[in-house]
């Protein structure tokens, strides 16, 4: 069983993600921490909290940063995930609060209570990990892994021609955590762009899962218009889902190892590059996924969850 914090900015495909590592039975959901970026920081937490309420697990939420390391903060993902984050869904209200700690401070407890053991999930901007490297360097010799849903290497971007959507938030945070020595897989839009689910899909979770399928088909509504208007799919990208299965199923990976950096200014501000930085650490880099092999992995564990 990997035990497993999730850095979130709940967010349709977040909401996604979240719950697939609620019901399997492989993952051991350590925490959440939440990041501004598809909504507010605030609304984020909040989203996390009832997402964990939901599916009925007894998790820790942290709140995170509110803005950027360096440049000014972004317009929040309106428009992709919706005022309140889950599309039209209106706001749910848990009964629970984030603990006191920062996300940066739980992170570095968690990670050294049981060193070795922790993969950091961030799929969000990365600037809460970025905080807790500075806040406690030695974390970096100490996680399991860091499996990243962000960047882009032949894909190209999509919020600018360049830059995907987390990296984008926070390039300066995002460069920090690369140029760190720790052992990274990326999980970028050269694959998660090839995973789409379709309105049917989720409709048969609907109908397998009232609860939770019930919830992530409401929820998506909203998420595949904006797909339909901008990309003209009939469905949507499964970015942050794929990114969790990733951690139980590398197999449906192929991967390249190389050294990445992240341009932090200019025109191509966000983009992700290889790196010719001496002291750069390799990492894996997702290049080509088994489609139908994550496709039926995240519908056959939403359901199995009724």
């Amino acid at each position: 069983m990997e035990k497993v914090i999730i850095d979130t900015d709940p967010g349709v495909d977040d909401a996604m993600a979240v719950l697939y590592a609620c019901i399997s039975p492989d993952i051991e959901l350590m925490g959440l921490t939440s990041i501004f970026g598809n909504v507010t920081t605030e609304i984020a937490t909040r989203n996390a909290l009832a997402l964990l309420e939901l599916a009925g697990v007894s998790a820790p939420v942290a709140r995170g940063a509110e803005k950027p390391l360096v440049q000014d903060q972004r317009e929040p993902a309106w428009e992709v995930h919706g005022r309140e984050g889950f599309g039209d869904v209106p706001p749910m209200s848990p009964k629970k609060q984030a603990v006191e700690e920062s996300a940066a401070e739980f992170i570095c407890r968690v990670v050294n209570e049981i060193p070795g053991e922790i993969i950091l999930c961030p799929v969000g901007p990365l600037t809460n990990i970025a905080l807790a490297l500075r806040h406690d360097p030695s974390i970096a010799s100490k996680v399991k892994g860091v499996t990243i849903m962000g960047g882009s290497i032949d894909e190209g971007g999509n919020v600018t021609p360049y830059a995907e959507a987390n990296i984008w938030q926070d390039p300066h945070a995002a460069d920090e955590v690369f140029a760190a020595d720790w052992p990274i897989t990326l999980v970028g839009l050269d694959v998660t762009h090839r995973v789409i689910c379709t309105p049917e899909d989720f409709k048969s979770l609907t109908d397998d899962a009232p609860k939770l399928g019930g919830f992530l088909n409401d929820a998506a509504q909203f998420y595949f218009q904006f797909h339909r208007k901008v990309d003209g799919i009939y469905g949507c990208h499964m970015h942050d889902p794929t990114a969790v299965i990733s951690i139980l199923h590398p197999e449906l990976f192929d991967v390249d190892h190389q050294p990445l950096e992240v341009i932090v200014e200019g025109e191509e501000i966000g983009r992700t590059i290889l790196s010719r930085k001496e002291d750069r650490r390799s990492f894996s880099v997702f290049r080509k996924v088994n489609v139908d092999g994550v496709r039926e992995e995240f519908l056959s564990m939403i359901k199995s969850g009724f």
